[in-house]
């Protein structure tokens, strides 16, 4: 089963793709965390994203898809997902060529969808827990103890510097511009299933699950 989560920065993609890691056993590919990976990873690929990166150049889609080829057919487990990935239509098509060509077949595109200035609240008060991902946020979800992960206990917490409302409206403003065409390519294709990302996370849950079966 492969699967992707569609929808703006903020969305809550990140949440509900560790709970089908957790509870599926299925494969988080995050476009951002493969490339960290490949530029440390000492393989030909990696000295490519890592000149690249060094460069300050954008890395293209072709080596991108190469490193999702890399995982698809070096990881195992019960599907992935496509978490940041694809942005664009040429994205898009690049990654149904890619799936064909390896035998297989999207299952379902999940757009999670939220309103702007809900995700200028929830943006501005988040943060993570550094060693293990979990997040959190001042308001709705603080940690138990001050300053302290309620997961795997570290103290290491994370707060991004564009987790703020101007920088948080850019980011915004270019996925309505790249991305948000997907939601018109995926309902074409009869892949896309919506739901309320506002909801409180457990009912976010339950609707990706509902819809995965």
């Amino acid at each position: 089963m492969n699967i992707i989560l569609l929808g703006p920065p903020g969305a809550g993609k990140g949440t509900q793709a560790r709970h089908l890691v957790d509870t599926r056993d299925m494969i988080q590919l995050s476009t951002g965390d493969m490339l960290r990976a490949a530029r440390t990873s000492g393989t030909e690929m990696g000295q490519k994203v890592a000149e690249i990166m060094d460069s300050g150049k954008l890395v293209t889609d072709e080596i991108v898809i190469g490193l999702i080829e890399e995982q698809l057919t070096t990881q195992s487990g019960s599907g992935f997902i496509f978490d940041g990935f694809p942005r664009t239509l040429a994205q898009a098509d690049a990654l149904a060529a890619l799936l064909t060509k390896l035998g297989q077949s999207l299952h379902t595109v999940i757009e999670i969808r939220v309103d702007d200035e809900a995700l200028v609240q929830r943006i501005s008060g988040r943060f993570t827990c550094g060693d293990c991902g979990e997040v959190y946020h001042d308001k709705t979800k603080p940690t138990s103890v001050d300053g302290k992960c309620d997961n795997c206990g570290s103290t290491n917490m994370v707060r991004r510097a564009d987790d703020n409302a101007d920088s948080l409206r850019t980011r915004l403003m270019e996925y309505y511009k790249k991305t948000s065409p997907l939601i018109g390519y995926y309902y074409a294709k009869g892949d896309l299933r919506p739901l309320n990302g506002l909801a409180d996370i457990s009912e976010v849950t339950a609707s990706v699950e509902a819809i995965l079966g």
